[in-house]
């Protein structure tokens, strides 16, 4: 790759360094990384009344991937078309960041993928 995911990572880690509250959503239905590059692989989002809850590696740093719902990390994710973008709306929809966010910060998957 060209560093989409270190750079989001990077981004995310800079502002939260800043004080400020951050979310970095990893959209990257087919290889998920943040959550090993964020150091909180095993970790799993718990749903609420308020919607899914991120994964905190910091207190201002909340981070929300497929990767937290696989079973195993290494298990690939074919999902194409309404499939995968039903998950991608669920994520923008249905995850509680907490009563203010400053910067939401989204992992794109690459161009090819659709």
């Amino acid at each position: 790759g060209v560093g989409k995911s270190s750079f989001s990572a990077q981004l995310a880690m800079g502002l939260a360094g800043m004080d400020q509250q951050v979310g970095l959503l990893d959209i990257d239905i087919c290889g998920p990384s943040q959550p090993k590059m964020m150091g909180v692989e095993g970790e799993q989002v718990h749903q609420s009344s308020l919607g899914w809850s991120p994964v905190y590696p910091l207190d201002n740093l909340g981070v929300v991937s497929i990767g937290f719902l696989l079973n195993n990390a290494d298990e690939a994710v074919i999902w194409r078309g309404p499939k995968k973008n039903g998950m991608i709306k669920q994520f923008l929809k249905d995850v509680y960041w907490g009563e203010e966010l400053d910067y939401l910060v989204v992992d794109c998957p690459p161009g090819t993928s659709d």
